[in-house]
């Protein structure tokens, strides 16, 4: 197996290595059968990632000094709990090293993070099909909850805004 938790490099992603991370987010839109990243968003990801403030974070986790994997989140806030909360958008580690320790450390990197920020908790959404990603996360503590995840993309955005009632 390549690589251990003990080797992993968790590193921010920055202008020098932001296409190590869109080239990974190419590889988990193709995982999830999705659309990959246009050229026009390829280039508003490098822009919001290293421009002040950042609109998110993002960190590769390295193995023996390749991106094999990362990990993107942002901050939301919880009135219930009148606390932050880390909203995990992304983790993906490449399947070749699945199993070596970076999801693992890359998760954990993020519960450091929302405890160091304050937060109240930590959230994420797995796809229903992906039950590996489900197990990974129960196994770390994860638990599901009774909520309905809704979208509206551009176009509903538009439509909601046109409808009357």
């Amino acid at each position: 197996m390549p690589g251990t938790a003990s080797e992993v490099d968790i590193v921010r992603v920055t202008p020098e290595n932001a296409d190590e991370l869109i080239a990974l987010i190419t590889e988990l839109a193709v995982f999830e059968k999705l659309d990959p990243p246009t050229v026009e968003a390829r280039d508003r990801l490098r822009h919001h990632i290293t421009s002040d403030p950042a609109l998110f974070h993002a960190f590769l986790g390295r193995l023996a000094g390749k991106a094999v994997g990362y990990i993107t989140y942002y901050f939301t806030y919880s009135t219930f709990l009148a606390a932050p909360t880390l909203f995990l958008e992304d983790i993906y580690v490449q399947e070749g090293v699945r199993k070596s320790g970076v999801g693992r450390e890359l998760f954990k990197f993020c519960v450091r993070e929302a405890v160091d920020k304050g937060c109240g908790r930590m959230e994420w959404c797995a796809l229903n099909w992906n039950v590996g990603a489900m197990s990974f996360y129960e196994k770390l503590g994860g638990r599901k909850l009774d909520w309905t995840f809704f979208r509206l993309d551009r176009e509903g955005m538009q439509a909601a805004l046109s409808k009357r009632r």
